[in-house]
């Protein structure tokens, strides 16, 4: 199946088509700057790889968790193109584009846990494992504080440090570094950091071929957290 998949829901802009077995794909950190930059991205990925517009059968895009902007972006762009080419959609998540990635750079991996800095001291936070080369979800996305994250992980930080020297276990996400509850596992710079669209390809492909695509106008987004607090500025 041709497929394209777009990605704007963290900092991160990317794009990649599979067109006749072949994926090809951009990615870029760019901070508010992905609707300038997706559309520009995608011709560039499509010029690259050969294939007309005409030519996508289907179309993944990252529905979150991430930034509410960037989510809609990605969405938007989304639904233009499924109503004009009348095509079906498939939603990936920014969490599970992470442990894709670690788990196929890194074939020894156990567990990979993923972690994204939510603002107002919280994390998107997730728990996956691989079968048949696909990751699988344990529990569910959640949005938490950083504490009760590491209190899901086990009861010895040391344990989960350990698991991540001998290859087990990986960490992949913003939020590790970005609190200090979080940070005490860590040993070196986490090296994925932000969901790529070229890692969201085997998700999309899989649940197209297990005929989970949808209508574009059925799609939702997944912001995981459903109520955003507000704090009222001194003086104001």
């Amino acid at each position: 199946m041709n497929i394209v998949v777009l990605d704007t829901a963290t900092e991160a802009c990317s794009v990649a088509v599979n067109y006749n077995g072949t994926t090809t794909g951009h990615y870029a950190v760019s901070p508010q700057q992905q609707s300038v930059n997706i559309l520009p991205m995608l011709q560039a990925v499509l010029d690259e790889a050969g294939m007309d517009k005409t030519k996508i059968e289907g179309i993944g895009f990252g529905h979150g968790p991430g930034s509410f902007t960037g989510v809609r972006i990605a969405m938007g762009m989304t639904q233009g193109l499924a109503l004009g080419l009348d095509i079906p959609v498939v939603g990936v998540s920014t969490l599970a584009a992470m442990a894709q990635e670690a788990f196929t750079q890194s074939p020894g991996l156990e567990t990979v846990y993923a972690a994204i800095d939510a603002r107002m001291d919280e994390v998107y936070f997730a728990q996956y494992r691989l079968v048949e080369g696909l990751v699988v979800l344990q529990g569910t996305e959640q949005v938490v504080a950083p504490e009760i994250a590491l209190a899901q992980m086990a009861d010895d930080a040391n344990q989960i440090k350990q698991q991540i020297s001998d290859g087990s276990v990986a960490l992949v996400g913003t939020g590790w570094e970005a609190y200090s509850a979080l940070a005490v596992l860590l040993s070196s710079p986490v090296e994925i950091t932000l969901p790529n669209a070229r890692y969201m390809i085997p998700l999309v492909q899989a649940a197209f071929a297990q005929n989970k695509g949808q209508a574009v106008e059925d799609a939702q987004p997944q912001y995981v957290r459903d109520t955003v607090t507000w704090k009222k500025l001194p003086g104001r």
